[in-house]
C-alpha cells in the first residue's frame, strides 16, 4: 500500500504533459526569497486589471516577462521553464534531498493555466531570530543573543494584476515583524496588555508598515499590482495565522477541522465598505452609491419603491428610488463574480496603491485594507499526533476544494506513510495541489467528477503540529 501510494503521487506530479524531474540544483539557502529567472526577458506588458482573470499567457518565449518562484524550490534553469509551463502545469515542490524546510513542512505549487502571464503566487518559509533593542523606559541595552527569541515564519502571497507585490511581500514581509518584536525582549508583565495581543499588534502594524514601502517604491521598483497575504508565526509556543486577503487556514487535528481564518471579499466585507462610503462620500466620485440593491436600478424606476440595504442592515428595506441611486453599486456581483467599484475581488491586502477604476482616475485603495485578521493557535493546550496539520492554500485551491476534502486527503495521504517519514508532508502538499488541479482533457483540466478543476494558480503549505521534528 504504501509503494503504490508513493509512486502514485511520483507519477501523478510527472503528469500532465510536463518533462522528467529536474536534476538536483545547488543549495540556494542563503540566496534572497525569491529566484530571479536567467537569461534575461522582455519588457512587462501592461498588467491586467486586478481581479479580472482575463489576461492571457504569452505566445512566445521572446514576449515572456521574467518571473520568480520561490527560493527554496532550488529550481534550476530548466525547473523555471517547466514551472512557467501553462500547459503541462507540473506541479513543484522542494527536492527531497539537502536541506528539508523547518518543521519538515511540506510545500506545492502549480501554475495556472492561462488566467496570468505567469504564476503569481509566491511564498516564503523562514526561521528568524529577533534581537532586543532598548526597554520600554527608553534605555538603550546592548543586544545580545540572550535577550533576543526566535520565530518560525511561513507565507502565501497571492498576487493580481502583476507579481510585483507578492514577490516584494515574500523577500520583506517577515523582516517588517521581525522588527516589530523586536521589543518584546524587554516586555514586562501587565495586567492590561498580555504577550499575545502585542504579538499580534506586532504583525499588525508589520503589514501596515509593508503596505506603506510599497507605497513607496512603487514606481522605482516595479511593485505593479497587489497581493494577498497569509502568513503564520510560531512564537513560544503559539500560532499566529494572519490572514489579509482570499486565501485561506485550516487545522486538521484528530480528523477535526478547525477554520484559521476567513476570506476577505466585497461580500463578507460589504458593510465595511458602505460605511466607508457613507463617511467619506468624496471617495465615491458621484459615479457610486455606497447603497445595494438587489439588482442595477434603471431610470425608469425613479420614484419606485426597490428593496436595499445600507451600513447598518443586514436585512433589507424598501425605500423610493431617487437620481442618486441610478448611480452604480460599490458592490456588485455575487460570490467569485463580486467586485469593489466593479474593479476588484478582494478587499485586504497589500499593494494596489495605482489601481483606479476601470477609464476613471477614481483610486480604489481607500477601500482596500492592509491590515489582517490574525488568529491564535495555542500549541500547549494539546497533545498532537504527526496526522495533525495546518494547511495554508491560496484560492485557487479552496475555489474547487471544501475543507471536508481536504481533511479527506490528510487521512488518506498520511496514513500511508511512516509517522517519522518528514517526507509525507511534501506528499500531502503535492496530493492536495493535484485534486485542485485535476487532469487535461480535451475541454480544460478537469476533476474525476468531470467539473472543472482550479485553473488559478494553487500553492500550498502543509505544516506539521506535532511528532518528531516539530517545535520545542
Amino acid at each position: 500500500m504504501l509503494n503504490r501510494v508513493r509512486s502514485a503521487v511520483a507519477h501523478l506530479v510527472s503528469s500532465g504533459g510536463a518533462p522528467p524531474p529536474r536534476p538536483k540544483s545547488p543549495d540556494l539557502s542563503n540566496a534572497p526569497s525569491a529566484q530571479p529567472a536567467v537569461p534575461p526577458e522582455a519588457p512587462r506588458s501592461p498588467p491586467a486589471r486586478a481581479g479580472s482573470g482575463s489576461s492571457a499567457p504569452a505566445k512566445t518565449v521572446e514576449a515572456r516577462a521574467s518571473f520568480s518562484r520561490p527560493t527554496f524550490l532550488q529550481l534550476s534553469p530548466g525547473g523555471l521553464r517547466r514551472a512557467d509551463d501553462h500547459a503541462g502545469r507540473a506541479v513543484q515542490s522542494p527536492p527531497d534531498t539537502g536541506r528539508r524546510l523547518p518543521w519538515s513542512t511540506g510545500y506545492a505549487e502549480v501554475i495556472n493555466a492561462g488566467k496570468s502571464r505567469h504564476n503569481e503566487d509566491q511564498a516564503c518559509c523562514e526561521v528568524v531570530y529577533v534581537e532586543g533593542r532598548r526597554s520600554v523606559s527608553g534605555v538603550p541595552r546592548e543586544p545580545s543573543r540572550g535577550q533576543g527569541l526566535c520565530f518560525y515564519y511561513w507565507g502565501l502571497f497571492d498576487g493580481h494584476a502583476g507579481g510585483g507585490a507578492a514577490e516584494m511581500a515574500s523577500r520583506l514581509l517577515h523582516c517588517h515583524i521581525r522588527e516589530q518584536l523586536k521589543d518584546l525582549s524587554c516586555w514586562s508583565s501587565q495586567k492590561e496588555v498580555t504577550h499575545e495581543s502585542l504579538v499580534v499588534g506586532a504583525i499588525e502594524n508589520a503589514f501596515q508598515f509593508m503596505d506603506e514601502q510599497m507605497a513607496r517604491e512603487r514606481h522605482g521598483h516595479q511593485v505593479e499590482g497587489g497581493c494577498c497575504a497569509l502568513v503564520v508565526v510560531y512564537l513560544l509556543g503559539k500560532v499566529y495565522v494572519a490572514n489579509a486577503g482570499d486565501s485561506r487556514a485550516i487545522i486538521v487535528r484528530n480528523g477535526e477541522i478547525i477554520p484559521m481564518s476567513r476570506e476577505f471579499t466585497p461580500e463578507t466585507e460589504r458593510q465595511r465598505l458602505q460605511l466607508l462610503g457613507f463617511l467619506k462620500p468624496e471617495l465615491l466620485g458621484g459615479e457610486f452609491t455606497h447603497l445595494e440593491f438587489p439588482r442595477r436600478i434603471q431610470p425608469k424606476e425613479l420614484g419606485q419603491r426597490m428593496l436595499y440595504r445600507d451600513q447598518n442592515m443586514t436585512g433589507w428595506a424598501y425605500k423610493k428610488i431617487e437620481l442618486e441611486d441610478l448611480r452604480f453599486p460599490l458592490v456588485c456581483g455575487e460570490g467569485k463574480k463580486a467586485r469593489v467599484m466593479a474593479t476588484i475581488g478582494v478587499t485586504r491586502g497589500l499593494g494596489d496603491h495605482n489601481l483606479k477604476v476601470c477609464s476613471s482616475t477614481l483610486p480604489i485603495k481607500p477601500f482596500l485594507s492592509c491590515f489582517p485578521e490574525v488568529r491564535v493557535y495555542d500549541l500547549t493546550q494539546y497533545e498532537h499526533c504527526p496526522d495533525d496539520v495546518l494547511v495554508l492554500g491560496t484560492d485557487g485551491l479552496w475555489d474547487v476544494t471544501s475543507d471536508c476534502e481536504v481533511a479527506a486527503t490528510v487521512d488518506r495521504v498520511l496514513s500511508a506513510y511512516e509517522p517519522n517519514d518528514p517526507s509525507r508532508y511534501t506528499a500531502l502538499a503535492q496530493a492536495l495541489v493535484l485534486g485542485a488541479r485535476g487532469t487535461p482533457r480535451d475541454r480544460g483540466w478537469r476533476l474525476p467528477n468531470n467539473k472543472l478543476g482550479s485553473g488559478d494558480d494553487i500553492s500550498v503549505f502543509v505544516i506539521p503540529l506535532g511528532g518528531p521534528g516539530s517545535y520545542s
